[in-house]
């Protein structure tokens, strides 16, 4: 999915309004996950915490309506690319780390671990790794070939 540029930065002006609502100047004492929830249908965008209190509510105008049937396997690569850009910003968050990014669908199911949040643990886009083990095969075998 190719996201638009006015869907990146709708997806960024909700991540803004969930760190305004843990300020990098209060200590950290809130233990969380965010929890993204898409309605496919609708193009609602919403944001909860562990307790499933809403966070923040918003649409995204690309995707309502969207009917096609691997949109929750393309959109995590849309989600990491605004949280990625946005990591300053979320990285102050004043909630306990660890805590997560979370997709997940209408009935509340997990689809994929957007941003892990910690000081010691990065996760490394899927999308960044595909054909990560041909590759090194392929290079493992060109410097047998060469003794």
């Amino acid at each position: 999915m190719k996201a638009t540029e006015l869907t990146l930065q709708q997806i960024e002006r909700a991540i803004r309004k969930i760190a305004d609502k843990f300020p990098h100047n209060e200590e950290a004492n809130v233990m969380t996950d965010i929890h993204f929830r898409v309605t496919q249908d609708t193009g609602e965008l919403m944001a909860f915490d562990d307790n499933d209190e809403e966070i923040n509510r918003c649409i995204i105008e690309e995707w309502i309506g969207d009917t096609s049937d691997n949109f929750f396997e393309e959109i995590p690569s849309v989600f990491r690319k605004c949280l990625d850009k946005m990591k300053n910003t979320i990285e102050n968050m004043s909630i306990l780390k660890p805590f997560s990014f979370v997709l997940e669908n209408e009935e509340k199911e997990s689809i994929a671990e957007l941003y892990l949040v910690d000081d010691e643990t990065v996760i490394i886009d899927p999308d960044l790794m595909q054909g990560l083990g041909e590759d090194l095969d392929a290079f493992f075998e060109e410097l047998m070939k060469k003794d």
